[in-house]
Parts: C-alpha cells; sequence; structure tokens
C-alpha cells in the first residue's frame, strides 16, 4: 500500500509542475481586461505590441502611456468571431502582432508526454514490479493460495474416503516430506511430480490438500487457467513467481489444478498453431520442474480428468514420475464418504447407510455430498428433526430421476397404462434370475420426462457380467412393453427408452463383447475414442468391417432383442394374475417398496420357456 501512496504522490507533483509551468500571461501578474477594454485602448494608441494565442489576447503598453506604461493586460477571445477587423485595426494603430499555435506547451506535454510518462507507473500497477513479494498481487505474481503448516482444521488422510489406493500411494511422498534424510541415505528421492488422474468430483484436490496436512508443510494451490493473463509473458512469471515461493518455504506442495489448461500437447493434433502465450508458460513449468533439487523439498502435484490429451514432455521420468488414479468409489468406499458427510447432520438412529450406497452406483464424492445435503433438505421440508432413510431416497429420486410433477395430471387411461408398464418390468425381474432385485416401484411422473420408474438395487459391485446376466438385463427391459402388449393388445411410446437401452446393450453383446455365435471371438468397430473419460460401453461409428459382416450384426442384435422381448412375454403370461395384482396396488399406492413387491409377487417360479 505505502508503494501505490508514493506512485501516487509522484503523479500528483508532476502535474503540479505542469501546472506551475503553464504558458499563461496571467501568472506573471498581467491584467485582466474584457476584449472592448482592449480595442479601445488600441485605437487610443496606447498598445505597442500583441500576441494572439488560442484562447486570448495579450498586450503591451507603450512606454507613453500615463496609466501603466511597459504594462500588459490580457482579453479573452470571443469563439466565432471574425478576427480579420481587430488584425485591420492592429495594423492600422502601428501594432506589432505575433501569435503562437493552437496548442500551448502545457497541452503539449499534458497529452503528448504524458501518457508516456504514464505507461510505467501503470506496469508497475499491474505487475507489482519494484515492491517487496506479498505487498501487491500484481499480474506477473501468482495468486496461489497457500496454506501453511500452522493453519488449523487441515486436511488429513482420515477426511478423505473412498480413495484407499490413492492415499497408500501418496503415503510415500508424506514419508519423503517428513524425513527426507532416510531417503538420501538409502540414494534414492521421492517423485518431483504426482499427477493425479480422476473423473471431476473425486477428490484429487482434497487428496493434495491431504498430503499437506500429513505432512505438516506449506502447500501452494492454484489452478491451471490462472497462469494465463492478457499480458503476453505474464504466465511464465506466474509460474517462477509461484515455483520461488515454494522454494522460500521448503519443504512444501505446489498443488496445480485442471492441469489441461496450459499441459496440452504443443502439436495440437490438428495441425494449427498452438497458443504461443500458454507454450510459454508449459515451457517455463517443464524448465522449473528440471531446474529444482529433487532433495530440496518441493513436490508438485497436479490434477487433471483429461491425462491423454497433456504434451509427453510433462509426462516423462524427471518431471511427473508417477500418475496415480483416482478411481470413482466402489460400494464399500460410497458408503464410507456418506458416513464423512453424513457427520455433519442429524441422523435418525439405524439409518442404512449401506442401501443408500448400493442405490448410487457410478456417484463419486461430490454427488454424494450433495445427496447428503438433499437428504437433509428434504427432512427440512418435511418439518421433522433427523434425517431419515426415507429423505435419503427422495435425495436420490430428485437427482437422478427430477423433481415430483404432483401438478402433471394423466388421464385414467395413462396412469393405467404406466401402472401396467412399471408393474411388467418389476414382475419380470422378480422372476429372471440374474436380475438385480428391485428396490422400488412408482408411477409418480418425474421433471425429466418419465411417467414411472423401477429401481432396482444391486446386492454387491459388479465388475464383469455374463452372458446370462446380460440377457436377463435385456429380458427386464422389455418387460414394460410386453405387458403394455399383453394387456392392452398394443403399445405406446412409453418404451422408447427402454428400447434404446435394450438395442445398446445387445450391440456391445455382438460387437464389443464376442457373444454371438455366429460371429464367434471377435470384436467389430474401433471401440471407445480411448479418452480417460469417454463411455465404456460406447461403440465407434468406424466401419472396419464388410457389408456382409453388417448384415450378420444387425441379424445377431435382432436375435438378442426378439429373444429378451419373448422370454419377458412368456413371465407375464404365466404370471398374469400376479400382473393384475400389482398393477392394482400401484395405482392405489403409486409407490411399492421391496417388502409389498415380495408380498405380492411371492417366492418366483421357474421361469417359463
Amino acid at each position: 500500500m505505502k508503494r501505490w501512496i508514493q506512485i501516487a504522490v509522484g503523479i500528483a507533483l508532476l502535474l503540479g509542475l505542469l501546472w506551475l509551468t503553464r504558458d499563461k500571461a496571467t501568472a506573471a501578474g498581467a491584467e485582466h481586461v474584457s476584449y472592448t477594454e482592449l480595442v479601445t485602448a488600441v485605437e487610443e494608441g496606447r498598445v505597442k505590441e500583441a500576441e494572439l494565442r488560442a484562447g486570448e489576447i495579450v498586450a503591451r503598453y507603450t512606454d507613453k502611456d500615463a496609466k501603466k506604461p511597459g504594462g500588459t493586460i490580457v482579453a479573452d477571445r470571443i469563439p466565432n468571431m471574425d478576427e480579420q477587423p481587430l488584425l485591420k485595426n492592429l495594423q492600422e494603430h502601428g501594432v506589432k502582432v505575433t501569435g503562437k499555435p493552437e496548442s500551448g506547451w502545457f497541452s503539449s506535454v499534458a497529452f503528448g508526454i504524458l501518457p508516456f510518462l504514464a505507461l510505467p507507473l501503470l506496469f508497475l500497477f499491474f505487475s507489482g514490479a519494484g515492491g517487496v513479494r506479498g505487498r501487491g498481487r500484481g499480474v506477473a505474481e501468482s495468486h496461489a493460495k497457500v496454506y501453511d503448516r500452522s493453519r488449523e482444521n487441515q486436511v488429513r488422510f482420515v477426511d478423505v474416503a473412498g480413495a484407499d489406493e490413492a492415499k497408500g500411494e501418496l503415503e510415500e511422498l508424506v514419508s519423503f516430506l517428513k524425513d527426507p534424510a532416510r531417503y538420501r541415505a538409502l540414494g534414492a528421492r521421492a517423485p518431483k511430480g504426482v499427477l493425479l488422474v480422476g473423473s471431476p468430483g473425486t477428490g484429487k484436490t482434497l487428496l493434495a490438500r491431504a498430503v499437506a496436512g500429513e505432512a505438516g508443510v506449506a502447500f501452494f494451490s492454484m489452478s491451471a487457467s490462472e497462469f494465463v493473463e492478457l499480458f503476453v509473458g505474464v504466465g511464465a512469471s506466474r509460474v517462477r513467481d509461484l515455483f520461488q515461493q515454494a522454494k522460500d518455504k521448503a519443504p512444501s506442495i505446489v498443488f496445480i489444478d485442471e492441469l489441461d489448461a496450459i499441459g496440452k500437447n504443443r502439436a495440437g493434433g490438428t495441425g494449427f498453431v498452438a497458443n504461443e502465450e500458454r507454450e510459454q508458460t508449459l515451457n517455463q513449468l517443464l524448465v522449473e520442474m528440471d531446474g529444482f533439487d529433487p532433495s530440496s523439498g518441493i513436490v508438485v502435484l497436479a490434477a487433471t480428468n483429461r491425462p491423454e490429451i497433456l504434451d509427453k514432455a510433462l509426462l516423462r521420468a524427471g518431471r511427473f514420475d508417477r500418475q496415480v488414479i483416482v478411481d470413482r468409489p466402489d460400494l464399500r468406499g460410497r458408503e464410507a464418504i456418506l458416513r464423512v458427510h453424513a457427520q455433519k447432520v442429524k441422523l435418525a438412529p439405524g439409518t442404512d447407510l449401506k442401501t443408500v450406497a448400493q442405490r448410487t452406483s457410478g456417484m463419486v464424492g461430490a454427488d454424494l455430498a450433495n445427496i447428503v445435503n438433499e437428504a437433509a433438505l428434504a427432512t427440512v421440508r418435511r418439518n421433522a428433526t433427523v434425517v431419515e432413510l426415507r429423505d435419503f431416497e427422495e435425495a436420490i429420486d430428485r437427482i437422478q430421476l427430477g423433481l415430483k410433477k404432483h401438478g402433471q395430471v394423466m388421464t385414467e387411461a395413462e396412469k393405467r397404462r404406466v401402472a401396467f408398464h412399471e408393474s411388467g418390468h418389476a414382475l419380470v425381474a422378480l422372476s429372471v434370475d440374474k436380475a438385480a432385485p428391485v428396490h422400488r416401484v412408482t408411477i409418480i411422473p418425474r421433471s425429466v420426462g418419465a411417467l414411472g420408474a423401477t429401481l432396482q438395487l444391486p446386492t454387491e459391485e459388479r465388475y464383469l457380467m455374463t452372458t446370462a446376466e446380460l440377457a436377463d438385463q435385456i429380458c427386464v427391459l422389455f418387460g414394460g412393453r410386453a405387458a403394455e402388449e399383453l394387456v392392452f393388445d398394443e403399445v405406446s411410446t412409453g418404451a422408447q427408452n427402454d428400447l434404446e437401452r435394450a438395442t445398446a446393450l445387445a450391440k456391445q453383446m455382438v460387437m464389443r463383447f464376442g457373444m454371438s455365435k455366429e460371429l464367434g471371438a471377435q470384436t467389430f468397430g474401433s471401440g471407445p475414442s480411448g479418452r480417460f473419460l469417454g463411455n465404456p460401453f460406447e461403440v465407434s461409428s468406424d466401419r472396419s468391417y464388410s457389408e456382409e459382416t453388417a448384415r450378420i450384426i444387425d441379424s445377431e442384435v435382432k436375435a438378442l432383442l426378439e429373444t429378451g422381448l419373448a422370454r419377458a412375454r412368456g413371465v407375464l403370461e404365466a404370471r398374469r394374475g400376479t400382473l393384475e395384482t400389482l398393477a392394482t396396488e400401484l395405482l392405489e399406492k403409486e409407490t411399492l417398496d421391496r417388502d409389498r413387491l415380495e408380498e405380492l409377487v411371492g417366492r418366483p417360479p421357474k421361469e417359463a420357456a
């Protein structure tokens, strides 16, 4: 702040100097008169010389003037007035006339030189040059958030749940930062850089802060996008400043979030010229990571969810030596994450968080934190004091299915059709061998466009699926359409999403999983795009097979779908009475949970052939 006061005072002094030296006759004690008085003095022969300026006329009396010999008078020029009569009058009375340009010395300096004098001052203001580190936040200085070892409420590994493998990998870094001498004695060195790779919300930033909290060292956190600024060269300057601060407070951790913002492959992969400023920033980062001593106690952590686009120079040995995958949590990990976040709310005794974890398959830590918060909000909406399992159910439905549309009024015919549709899904799922158990069935419309839903709850985390399990999934997906055909003798548009999912699954079985007897154990197409965040069940549109093979693929996919539909129709025909009972109950209650479903359906008999 003191430096900016000095700069402001300097500017004020400069302007004051220009004001004192301004080209004005009034500063020399001249008498200001009216234009008429000046003309009168000229006509009386009391003026010997006159000087015409931009906005005034300066005249000097003759030495013979009895009132003010040799004195000076000043009169303002009248705008838009013809000066020819005045000039003629001055010449007729023998007055010597001189003139000056329209722009005086003060104006020339103010509008010419002053901007150039102000440029260095503006640069000082934006760049922070010439000051002591930490007194300003200029463009050239890094804007990293610093969490030093004295900070309270530091994050520890115990605060990070659902990432046991990643925590195990990072414990070596903590050990090195705590006792680097033990590593140096053996000639070992810790990795210079560790790249945390994972989907958004998996806890990469939280893990990095936990490493700093466990090691008790300074933690510098900065997003990669903050390096790039309007001015050329600022990104590289911020990188230098960040690493200098880290060296000053070593041992320390430098954490760069969203590294792909500056670390993209310089080749670009498109043949176009890359962004020069981003490349300069990346080059400076590479230099800094090469320049510091591994034993200096500085560790660089970075996070990205797109490692496939990073420059190869970043990933070579000696820079980011190690990549740690922070994957989506499994069932046990999700339950652990829920318990961490549930400590912030008042849970009802006996609330089963494992059931919540089972329903949140595929969700990451950020999603689970949102689930807990939404459950607390649902508790407030029903004017309760503790969060119960039903609040978690409402939160999950709200996020996965959308808001309840109580205002949407379906006709009785539509509601009855939806009830039989969802009952068909549920009954088939409860009848086949390999389907996940049905957790709940509802016919309450949701804002995402679903008129009803059948929610299945896996009993365990699955990483592999057999042919029989996938076939049963297709069969369950056709349960709604088969029920409509059986009861109403026609189908509706309500099975659109079921058909899309069943078709995609059948294509995967034929084209990627080699589950076709006709085509054998081979894959077709290029598969997923290779992106880290790509859909693992994506089928590429690349055609690397013949038209005859394409015809066989279509035939095999169609056979799988027709078989699934026929199986679903056979189950429902065999249990037509149970289907009617289930739909009637669903029309009355709108939502049926697992216990009630088991009461109505009972033990499933052997599936009809």
